[in-house]
């Protein structure tokens, strides 16, 4: 298990730096000065040549990569250029919605997908199977911005039930702050929820053909019991991979639900500081965002020692 655990850790780290070194190369070939647009078309080059300075570029670029790299490893992100806050500011701000209806998305699709997965696979063939698998497949099939304008259109517009954008803030109470985040999550989990099912399917048929399913039945094990206590638990381990990598793709992938519903998150920030190109956000929330991939993964990896005990003799690796 050490090794297992050492592997992965290096991995992480590799990982980050990489992506850091990319994320600062592209953002450094990207058209425009930052200057010039805070400033306007009609600024003086000497006005110029000052706010450069004082935003630090005209140093090197090793330079002002290896600043902004120790900036982000002891907490300083800088200053955005469009708001003049600092940016561990408004990212901390924006997470503070961002973060409940990522999890909240998360929580609904798994909900939904992990009984209705190993439902499907326990009637395979049958009517349920291909009633779950239709409507799986429409839910990969269609857009989750489709979804919330449906959404809107059916429970804000026509019943009235939710506001049809907007966030009342945490400071109105829990109960209000969560009902403005109900459509956007569903919205969010309903594609998410039809690509786990999918995957729980397949990994439950898969693991069901083993022999130690056949063993736990011969055992007298009912078809249920032998499902649930041995087919299921071995086949989460594709299905938590998926869910890592869903969790990540919520957290970074809420862009343009967030638009929709004119919610003031992480991803309606970057939405605005790349239109804006204030290049100190875009490139600290990207590399956080690039962060939460790489440690989601990290602890599905650990999650996998209790699924599988096999990592956890060192023989193996």
């Amino acid at each position: 298990m050490t090794i297992f655990l050492v592997k992965r850790f290096f991995a992480l780290l590799i990982t980050l730096l990489v992506a850091s070194l990319i994320i600062f190369l592209l953002l450094e070939i990207l058209p425009g000065d930052p200057a010039s647009i805070i400033l306007g078309v009609g600024a003086q080059e000497d006005t110029l040549t000052a706010l450069r300075a004082e935003m630090g570029l005209n140093l090197s670029a090793p330079e002002r990569y290896f600043r902004w790299i120790a900036g982000v490893l002891t907490g300083d992100f800088g200053r955005s250029y469009t708001y003049d806050t600092p940016v561990s500011s408004l990212i901390l701000e924006r997470l503070s919605l961002s973060l409940p209806l990522a999890f909240l998305a998360i929580s609904l699709s798994t909900l939904l997908a992990i009984p209705f997965g190993v439902l499907a696979a326990a009637n395979h063939k049958h009517f349920s199977d291909t009633g779950i698998m239709g409507f799986a497949q429409l839910g990969v099939a269609v857009p989750n911005f489709w979804f919330a304008i449906l959404l809107i259109l059916f429970f804000s517009v026509k019943l009235g039930w939710f506001s049809a954008g907007g966030f009342a803030g945490w400071e109105m109470g829990l109960g209000a702050a969560l009902k403005s985040l109900v459509l956007p999550a569903v919205s969010l989990a309903l594609p998410q929820a039809a690509i786990l099912a999918r995957v729980t399917r397949s990994a439950v048929l898969e693991t069901v053909r083993e022999d130690f399913v056949r063993t736990a039945r011969a055992k007298g094990l009912s078809r249920n019991s032998a499902l649930w206590r041995h087919a299921v638990r071995n086949a989460l381990i594709p299905v938590v991979t998926i869910l890592g990598l869903q969790l990540s793709f919520l957290l970074a992938g809420t862009i343009i639900i967030e638009n929709v519903f004119y919610l003031p998150g992480l991803g309606r920030l970057l939405f605005q500081a790349i239109a804006q190109r204030d290049l100190v956000v875009v490139k600290n929330i990207v590399i956080l965002l690039a962060a939460t991939v790489v440690v989601v993964n990290f602890l599905v990896d650990m999650f996998y020692l209790a699924l599988d005990p096999r990592l956890r003799d060192d023989t193996h690796e």
